[in-house]
Parts: C-alpha cells; structure tokens; sequence
C-alpha cells in the first residue's frame, strides 16, 4: 500500500481544531459504545455517552474509562464521587441514535433520559439507574480515580457488582456474543457501526497453528 499523507509531531498543531479533532480520535478504530448512567446526591439522574471504556482486569472485575478536564463541566465524574456508583450500558442498534445525543451539553439540571426519550430501569444494588433499552448492563463501584497530569482528564476506575443481559447470548465458556444483542461500535466521534464477526480463534500458543474456536466456544 502506498501511504499517500504524511503528518508530523509538529504538523498537528497547525491543524484546524475540528479537523485535528477528527483525525485523532479516528486513530483507535473502532470503539465500545456505552452510556454511563449516574445520579447525584439528591437522586437526578444523568446519562452521557462515552467510547473510552477499557477492561482493566478479570479478578477482581475493573473496567475504567476517561473523563474529561475540569476545564468543563463534568456531571458524570461528579455524581460518581458523590454517590460512589455508576452503570455502563452497552448501546445497540436500536438506541445508537438517542445515545449519540446524550452527548449534547445539557444544563446540569436537565436528565438526559427525559431530553432523549430513554428510560431508567432499577438497578438493584446501587442507586445509579440502568438504561431500560440496553440489552446488556452493569453496576460499578468506584475504587480509584486519578487525574493524568499528560493532560488533565481523568481515569475513573470500577470494580463491577452486578452485571445482567440475555443468557441466550452466552456461550458455554461464557463468551458473550454482543453482535447477537445487536450492539454498535462507534469510530472517531459520531461514527456508528454494525459488526460482522470473522471467528473466534483459539488461546494462542507457540506450538500450535491457529485454529478456529467458533462463536459457541467449542474446542474440538
């Protein structure tokens, strides 16, 4: 392939804001879609959209995502430091559009639930509301936060109490096949995809060719 553009360190910042914008955040492919579901001390409930959720460990269950710089304001980050509690709800194709308009900078007293027609649903271990559309779901506690002195946001970390979906969706080596719950994948800011999975493939390892695993988890 012949490599067409050329961008160096110091080419970037003579960029257009917008267009510098875009074409960083394209540079990690394709990210999880999730909608990050808190309430502040008084009970409001907030909703916001974020790609930045990475797993951080199996034993114990961590997941942590990137919040913004205080230099705006941060509803999320501050109901989960006055409550302790947030969900992570996976979006699907049949809410990607209601999702992406969380992302709109509402008042802080206005519920993004009410302002894009999605629905609370009880959580039952934390006060932080599920989002009844999503199709697969989970309570966090939160058990560090840090801020990034690189530039100012801030890593919230979760350790995951409770965590529901379709068991329809789980294969017996307990694999959850999200394209089966239809969930999208967003790339770069405000681009949504639908998946085609290729396979799964089986554990690597070096003495061994790969082999197919197969969406079921089976290892004949």
């Amino acid at each position: 392939m012949e490599f067409t553009r050329h961008w160096h360190r110091a080419d970037f910042d003579q960029l257009d804001k917008l267009y510098r914008v875009n074409l960083v955040n394209s540079l990690s492919g394709f990210k999880s879609a999730n909608l990050i579901g808190t309430v502040d001390a008084a009970g409001n409930a907030n909703l916001a959209m974020f790609s930045s959720l990475v797993h951080l460990g199996a034993n114990p269950p961590l997941v942590a995502f990137i919040n913004r710089p205080d230099s705006v304001e941060r509803h999320t980050l501050d109901n989960i430091l006055a409550t302790g509690w947030f969900t992570v709800n996976q979006v699907n194709n049949a809410i990607w559009q209601q999702s992406h308009q969380t992302s709109a900078r509402y008042p802080r007293e206005v519920s993004e639930f009410d302002a894009t027609g999605l629905h609370t649903a009880p959580c039952p271990v934390c006060p932080a509301p599920f989002v009844a559309e999503s199709r697969l779901r989970y309570a966090c506690r939160l058990v560090e936060h840090q801020t990034l002195r690189v530039n100012g946001t801030v890593m919230v970390i979760g350790e995951i109490e409770y965590l529901e979906t379709d068991e329809a969706a789980i294969a017996k080596d307990g694999y959850i096949d999200i394209e089966r719950l239809g969930t999208v994948a967003v790339s770069g800011l405000d681009s949504y995809h639908r998946t085609r999975r290729l396979d799964r493939l089986q554990y690597a390892k070096p003495d061994r060719p790969v082999r197919p695993l197969g969406s079921a988890g089976n290892r004949d």
